[in-house]
């Protein structure tokens, strides 16, 4: 996963914890991971493995597929300024 990938899912993380009104502690209570790991989640410098993934995904009521709606975003900005 390339850097400015994992930044960005860090961010997404980030900001739907917050919108589900989760602490970093609480989260990674519900995902099984030190909170520690989840820090560095939300700062892109780990490298989450799908089943991780999954984990986050699901502690939010979300799909994958709607973990990752901001490549879709970057993917149709790209395409759009690059005709």
């Amino acid at each position: 996963m390339s850097d400015s990938i994992k930044a960005s899912l860090g961010r997404r993380i980030k900001t739907l914890r917050r919108e589900n009104g989760l602490t970093q502690a609480k989260l990674a209570l519900m995902i099984n991971v030190e909170q520690s790991y989840l820090s560095k989640l939300e700062l892109g410098s780990r490298n989450p493995s799908l089943s991780m993934l999954s984990k986050i995904a699901d502690a939010f009521g979300i799909t994958l597929s709607e973990l990752f709606i901001f490549l879709k975003l970057i993917l149709l900005l790209l395409i759009i300024s690059h005709p």
